[in-house]
C-alpha cells in the first residue's frame, strides 16, 4: 500500500499541508470509510448525495489516523495533521495516479459487459506464477474503487490488473486515462446498461473507451466473436493509441485463438486450444463454454507477458475466484446447486443455461431464474426471449421469481409443458416449493441480477437439504 510522509502526499494529490510540524508524519494506506479507520492511515472524506465524510474527520484523527484530507469549501478543518485540497475525490484520484507512476507497475485494464471479474481473476492467477501481481478486489472498478485499488497495491508490484466498470459513457475513458494501461481486454458486449445507453452499439463505444488512455504500442485483446468491437474501432471518433496491436479470441475459428476441444466434468472443464501446444490440455475449476472463452483471453495476455505453458497450466489449476460466479455447491443429499446469483443479463443467462444443459449424471435439471435489471424499454422482450430459449433438453423444471421473471415463464410456455413451469413473486413461497420438489440427483441453476438476492434461495435450499 502507499506509504508516504505528508509533504509527499500533499504534493502527489495537489494539496497543501496545514501545519509544517506534521511534514514528516507518515501515512500508510488510504481509507474513505470512517468505520474502517486503521492506525496510521490517511482518511479521505468523500462527499455524496446522502453523506459527507467530513463529519467524521475529527473522529478519524482521534482513532489514530495519521492524517486527513479536507475540502476547502467545508470551513475550518479540525486540529491535527490536515492536508487542504480543492476536492477530496479528485485529490484521491490524483494521489492514486501519482502513486501508480512512482511504482512503475505495468497496467492491464479489463472491461466488458460480462465475464470481466472472472477474466481478471484468471489473468491474475496466470501472471502470479511469474510476476508480483496486484488486482482489483471484488468489483472495486469505478471512479472511487479503482483509485483505492491502486493505493492498496504493494510498492513492489510488477503488474496491476485493474477492472474497469461503467454505467454511462466516458466513465471508462476517465479510468483509462487515470491508469494508462499498456494492455487492455474487452470480454464482450452484452445488454447490461441498455437502460442508460440505449443500444448495444453505444455500449460497445463505452467499452472501447478503455483505449483512450492506453500507452502507444499497447495490445488490445478482445472477443472476436463480437462484431461491434471492430466496428467501433474503425469509427473516426474512437480514441486509440498509436501502433495499437490487436489479438482476438472466441468460439469461432476466425479468431487468433479458439477452443479445439472441450470436456465438462463435475466442478470444472478441460479444453484444448488452437494456439496451445498439441499435447497440452488445460483445466479450469469453472463450468461452461463461456468460461473457456474467458480463459483463452487470459491465456493470450499471459503469453504476451512471457508466461510459460507450464506456468499457464499451473495458474489455471490454482485459480481462485470471486464468489457467486457459477460456484457449484454439492449437498450431501446428492443435490447440486449452481449458484450464479451475482449478476444477470440475457447473454450471461443463456451461458448459464448452457452450463446446466451439459451437466451429466443428474436426474433433473432445474432452473431458478429471476429478473434481469437495467435492460431499458425492451426488458420484457428480453425476458420472454430467455424463456423461448429454454427447451426440454436444456431444462426439466423452470422456476421464476419477480415480475419480469414471469415474462420468462410466459416465453418458456412455447416449449415446456405448463406443469414444468412455476412463476413466483414471493421468495419465501419459491423456497418452500423448491424444498418440497427437489430430490437427490437434481441439479439446480440459480441466476438473476444482484438486486433480486437469489443467493438467499441457494442458501436456503442448501441448508435444508444438508440438514435433511
Amino acid at each position: 500500500m502507499i506509504k508516504r510522509n505528508l509533504v509527499q502526499i500533499a504534493e502527489m494529490c495537489g494539496g497543501k499541508l496545514v501545519h509544517a510540524e506534521h511534514a514528516e508524519v507518515v501515512a500508510a494506506g488510504v481509507i474513505t470509510d470512517s468505520r474502517k479507520i486503521t492506525p496510521g492511515c490517511l482518511f479521505v472524506p468523500l462527499v455524496g448525495e446522502q453523506f459527507d465524510g467530513h463529519s467524521f474527520a475529527a473522529e478519524a484523527i482521534e482513532q489514530s489516523a495519521a492524517a486527513i484530507l479536507w475540502q476547502k469549501d467545508h470551513g475550518t478543518p479540525p486540529e491535527g495533521p490536515v492536508i487542504l485540497v480543492e476536492d477530496t475525490l479528485q485529490a484521491l484520484q490524483h494521489l492514486s495516479k501519482a502513486y501508480l507512476t512512482e511504482t512503475k507497475a505495468r497496467v492491464i485494464g479489463i472491461t466488458g459487459s460480462n465475464g470481466k471479474t472472472t477474466t481478471k481473476d484468471i489473468v491474475a492467477s496466470l501472471l502470479a506464477t511469474t510476476y508480483k501481481v496486484h488486482k482489483t478486489n471484488g468489483n472495486f472498478n469505478n471512479h472511487i474503487g479503482l483509485p483505492l485499488t491502486i493505493l492498496s497495491m504493494p510498492e513492489d508490484s510488477e503488474i496491476a490488473i485493474l477492472e474497469m466498470g461503467m454505467s454511462a459513457r466516458y466513465e471508462i475513458e476517465f479510468l483509462s486515462k487515470l491508469a494508462e494501461p499498456e494492455t487492455a481486454m474487452i470480454t464482450n458486449i452484452g445488454e447490461s446498461h441498455l437502460l442508460q445507453l440505449g443500444s448495444r452499439e453505444e455500449i460497445a463505444r463505452a467499452k472501447v473507451e478503455i483505449l483512450a488512455g492506453m500507452k502507444p504500442g499497447g495490445l488490445l485483446v478482445y472477443n472476436g466473436d463480437e462484431p461491434l468491437i471492430p466496428m467501433v474501432l474503425q469509427e473516426p471518433d474512437t480514441r486509440k493509441p498509436d501502433n495499437l496491436k490487436l489479438s482476438t479470441y472466441g468460439v469461432n475459428s476466425t479468431n487468433d485463438d479458439y477452443p479445439t476441444g472441450m470436456m465438462f466434468q463435475s466442478g470444472g472443464t478441460v479444453f484444448t486450444s488452437y494456439s496451445g501446444h498439441s499435447d497440452t490440455a488445460y483445466r479450469i475449476p469453472l463450468l461452461g463454454e463461456h468460461n473457456v472463452i474467458n480463459a483463452l483471453g487470459a491465456i493470450t495476455v499471459a503469453r504476451h507477458y512471457g508466461v510459460t505453458e507450464a506456468n499457464i497450466v499451473e495458474g489455471l489449476e490454482q485459480l481462485e475466484l470471486t464468489s457467486m460466479r457459477i460456484e457449484m455447491i454439492e449437498g450431501v443429499s446428492g443435490i447440486a446447486i449452481l449458484n450464479d446469483a451475482y449478476n444477470a443479463s440475457p447473454t450471461s443467462v443463456k451461458a448459464a443455461i448452457g452450463v446446466l444443459e451439459k451437466m451429466k449424471g443428474y436426474r433433473r435439471k432445474v432452473a431458478v431464474l429471476g429478473d434481469m435489471l437495467e435492460l431499458g424499454g425492451l426488458e420484457e422482450r428480453y425476458h420472454e426471449e430467455i424463456g423461448q430459449f429454454i427447451t426440454p433438453d436444456k431444462v426439466d423444471l423452470l422456476y421464476t421469481y419477480g415480475p419480469l421473471g414471469s415474462k420468462i415463464a410466459q416465453g418458456a410456455a412455447s416449449n415446456l409443458p405448463d406443469k414444468h413451469i412455476h412463476a413466483y413473486t414471493d421468495k419465501t413461497e419459491l423456497i418452500r416449493a423448491l424444498i418440497q420438489e427437489l430430490t437427490p440427483k437434481d441439479v439446480v441453476l440459480i441466476k438473476a441480477s444482484r438486486g433480486m438476492k437469489l443467493e438467499e434461495v441457494a442458501q436456503a435450499i442448501t441448508i435444508d437439504k444438508l440438514q435433511s
